[in-house]
């Protein structure tokens, strides 16, 4: 960083502003071209509307997309009577599971076509709205999930869809991706068009509440990670920043108060709307080497999303703090909440970050060590094979090779304590 400026931000701190040189350092100067498509509508008992926001998309015939706990829950059938309510017919999908596959798709995608729907309500988490997503693509465009893998291969018009998120984690309903597991390889596609993005989005925080405990945690891990890597991408500019902070700030501060209190409806809606915002942080800022490393994880042993990402995190975040840019984007992040000022130092504050961090994992009650979840040592060459060949990776903000997921995986077996997450160079 050759220049820095310095100014002051809100609070009477002092900021430091990178005017350095380097192009992944000027953020204010990267191109953007944003196209708000998601209309968000958020509140306690929003839910409520759901059956009017569909008539005004002009349903006749829905296909509600959703999963067994949900269904166990009350949720689907709640759902299901508010819109039969305003007179439309309902088909209802409730078998997606966790991680779908193209199987799950296929399924999903008989009950659309025999019920001759319109309009797609995704109701659940992150898998659910992938599931409806993904059998969207199928339903107007034909072929195979296969066939979508990339972004904007779909070449005709997509069918309407509302999300409602029942879990505080994915951002999902912000996003125009499905993500597929190909149920032969295991291999999780990434299927992106911007047809594929919900119309509406309904955020009511009383949806999440029912959640199991695990699941909180879990969900909240993985949307604290979304704003924590997506503030430091390759790919991040201006307006990616303002959602990954904002995200960062209302998670960060609001996870642990879920936690302890989950009837806490203030905190629920605060994390609802932090992960609805750093899912629009990822859609234009993408992802790094924490999702890179917890999908082969996912993949090989089953561990959940997000205590796979959430156990990658720190190890990550002092990987990418060794590059000045990256250090700068985490300093500032981590002001955002205060958890430290910028001004008493980078390194100091990416150590604050790191801390904070590990120390919402161990309240989470995370597994600190691979060797907790089953892994072997002897799988890590493997794991970091298929780590390095992730989309994500290429988004990272420093550049990341096969022999640096082997050391990170490597310190991944050392139990880690508050704070602790040294041994990654």
């Amino acid at each position: 960083m050759s220049k820095a400026a310095r100014q002051k931000n809100g609070r009477g701190r002092k900021t430091t502003v990178a005017t350095g040189s380097a192009p992944e350092a000027q953020v204010g100067t990267i191109q953007f071209d944003y196209q708000p498509r998601t209309r968000l509508v958020f509140g306690v008992n929003s839910v409520e509307r759901v059956g009017e926001l569909a008539r005004e998309l002009g349903a006749k015939k829905i296909l509600l997309v959703t999963d067994p706990g949900i269904v166990a829950a009350g949720h689907a059938d709640r759902v299901q009577h508010l819109l039969l309510t305003e007179g439309l017919a309902v088909a209802v999908f409730g078998k997606a599971h966790e991680n779908p596959t193209t199987r799950d798709v296929d399924e999903c995608l008989a009950v659309a076509k025999a019920a001759g729907v319109d309009t797609i309500v995704g109701l659940g988490g992150g898998s659910s709205m992938d599931t409806a997503k993904g059998c969207n693509f199928l339903l107007t465009n034909g072929g195979r999930m296969q066939d979508y893998w990339g972004i904007g291969k779909a070449t005709k018009p997509m069918l309407p869809l509302i999300a409602v998120p029942t879990t505080a984690g994915t951002g999902s309903e912000c996003q125009s991706f499905a993500l597929i597991a190909d149920e032969r390889t295991h291999q999780k596609m990434a299927c992106g068009d911007p047809k594929a993005v919900a119309r509406m989005a309904i955020l009511d925080p009383a949806l999440t509440v029912s959640q199991p405990p695990r699941v909180t945690a879990c969900t909240g891990i993985d949307a604290i990670a979304h704003a924590v890597e997506t503030a430091v991408t390759r790919k991040r500019n201006a307006l990616s920043m303002m959602y990954s902070h904002e995200a960062f700030k209302l998670a960060v501060d609001s996870f642990p108060r879920v936690l302890r209190n989950p009837g806490d409806l203030e905190a629920r809606g605060r994390m609802l709307l932090g992960a609805a915002l750093a899912g629009t942080a990822i859609e234009n800022s993408m992802l790094g080497a924490a999702h890179s490393a917890a999908n082969p994880l996912t993949a090989r042993f089953g561990i959940a999303h997000g205590q796979a990402v959430g156990m990658m995190l720190p190890l990550v975040v002092r990987f990418n703090g060794r590059d000045p840019v990256a250090r700068l984007a985490y300093a500032e992040l981590a002001s955002a909440p205060e958890i430290a000022c910028v001004s008493d130092g980078q390194e100091t504050a990416l150590e604050a970050l790191i801390a904070r961090l590990e120390s919402l994992l161990n309240l989470a009650h995370m597994p600190r060590s691979l060797a907790d979840c089953g892994v072997k040592r002897s799988q890590i060459k493997t794991l970091a094979a298929e780590a390095a060949k992730q989309w994500t990776a290429g988004f990272n903000p420093r550049a990341i090779a096969e022999a640096d997921f082997v050391e990170l995986y490597e310190a991944a077996f050392e139990p880690r304590g508050d704070g602790d997450s040294a041994g990654v160079r």
